[in-house]
């Protein structure tokens, strides 16, 4: 049972992050009495935060925003276990919670459908989420992106019977080391795959794969277990753990590809669709099992899949003003690189360019960068993007061309590290080929969808 109802104070610690203020948002329309606090806060949560009036002035930490009248203090990742406020809720006794751990009490009373993994949550849960909303059926969520038609990418705490949340494995909070998604309890759970990653927090593949391991023990006798047979580390772990769960093992949906557009192959006949490429062909076979939990028939499912316009970031076309095709993509770590990459050749043919900025804590680690090899081999012109100050806000290792070159497997590998000169190269290359951007980052706040119409 929840600890919080509307009426509540609440105040969220890192009030800035993607999650965090739209949970904030959310509490807000709830009925919650919601304030917060962050020492940096960009747009669009910077703007959103201050039209409802929850833009923390000044910013930074400040111990006297924590009163004793709060009920709850939400500690976001962003904030660290010296952090003012939180020393501060410590000292006055003050029920301190992550935002994982506050979500899973909230709904507590619906049916728990959760997308776990590490690749493909964001588009499952958001597959998952269309198809429910296409029928009229509705449902609580959590989802890592925001999401067209959707106003906020969290919505708790309304009489829906479902809720469907997306469920990370990476930590809590700064005091809580328990994984995001072992606060969720669910009825029924999709593991798309495990491919190791957060190298800063899971030093070795086996420390990875523990969490995982310990995620499917976790699960409730009888609960449903969606999980993506032909992934043999994923396949192991489910047969070494799963043990009293009803197992639902899944590959990708038969599919076909003619002119350059992409089909579901159902008994219904081909079904056009308006994502590409086989892991999303994986990401559709997972949503239909989890939503016929949910009590969707298949038939109603197909109708629905053909309407999915795609997840924000994730393989999302746009195009230049002179015609020419370009394609966003959130895909950081190498599993996910060599999806999207696989993607576009399969759509386009290998005739594009695939540029890559490697921004994140394991991508600029250089023991982790030769998990990228061969990722980016199916792409006709491939480059990556390391920002120098980003190698030195991460308190990174300059990487060297060399080094580069040779840990992607790629002799032709163009290594930029001058944004000028990333930005010079872009638009010659779009006026020539298909152009896929991959980074889970900001490419040194270069806001390129802005200008591609005027290349």
């Amino acid at each position: 049972m929840s600890k919080v109802s509307p009426g509540a104070k609440i105040h969220l610690i890192a009030i800035g992050g993607a999650v965090m203020h739209n949970l904030a948002l959310d509490l807000q329309s709830a009925g919650y009495l919601v304030s917060g606090s962050d020492d940096r806060i960009d747009e669009p949560a910077r703007g959103r935060l201050a039209t409802a009036g929850l833009l923390p002035e000044p910013m930074g930490w400040d111990a006297s925003r924590i009163t004793p009248d709060l009920d709850t203090v939400v500690l976001g990742m962003h904030a660290k276990a010296d952090n003012p406020e939180l020393q501060r809720a410590l000292e006055l006794g003050i029920r301190v919670c992550s935002f994982p751990e506050l979500v899973g009490e909230m709904t507590v009373n619906q049916q728990r459908l959760v997308v776990a993994g590490s690749h493909g949550k964001t588009t499952v849960t958001s597959m998952v989420m269309h198809a429910l909303r296409f029928h009229g059926i509705n449902f609580d969520y959590l989802v890592g992106s925001a999401m067209p038609g959707y106003e906020r990418m969290v919505q708790l705490g309304t009489q829906a019977a479902v809720v469907i949340l997306e469920g990370d494995e990476y930590l809590s909070s700064a005091l809580d080391p328990r994984p995001k998604m072992s606060h969720y309890n669910p009825h029924a759970t999709v593991v798309t795959g495990i491919a190791w990653d957060h190298i800063n927090v899971f030093p070795t593949r086996e420390s990875y794969e523990k969490v995982f391991a310990d995620y499917i023990r976790s699960l409730e006798p009888g609960a449903v277990l969606i999980y993506f047979e032909e992934d043999p580390i994923l396949a192991r772990l489910v047969q070494e753990n799963g043990r009293g769960l009803e197992l639902k093992p899944y590959k990708a949906a038969p599919y076909v590809v003619e002119d350059g557009y992409t089909f579901l192959k159902t008994s219904l006949g081909k079904i056009p669709l308006q994502v590409f490429g086989r892991h999303n062909m994986h990401n559709i076979a997972a949503a239909r099992q989890l939503t016929a939990v949910a009590g969707l028939e298949k038939v109603d499912f197909y109708q629905a899949i053909a309407s999915f316009p795609g997840s924000s970031r994730r393989l999302e076309r746009m195009h230049t003003g002179s015609g020419g095709t370009v394609i966003r993509d959130f895909a950081h770590s190498p599993s996910k690189v060599h999806a999207s990459v696989g993607a576009v050749n399969e759509q386009f043919g290998s005739d594009f360019t695939a540029v890559l900025e490697l921004h994140s804590f394991s991508s600029l680690n250089p023991d982790y960068i030769p998990e990228y090899k061969g990722s980016m081999d199916l792409a006709g012109v491939a480059a990556v993007y390391v920002s120098d100050e980003e190698v030195r806000r991460k308190k990174g290792i300059r990487l060297d061309e060399d080094f580069l070159i040779q840990a992607f497997g790629r002799k032709d590998l163009r290594v930029f590290a001058d944004l000028q000169s990333l930005q010079d190269w872009i638009r010659i290359q779009s006026a020539y080929r298909p152009l896929l951007m991959m980074s889970s980052g900001s490419w040194s706040a270069w806001s390129w969808e802005k200008e591609i119409g005027e290349w």
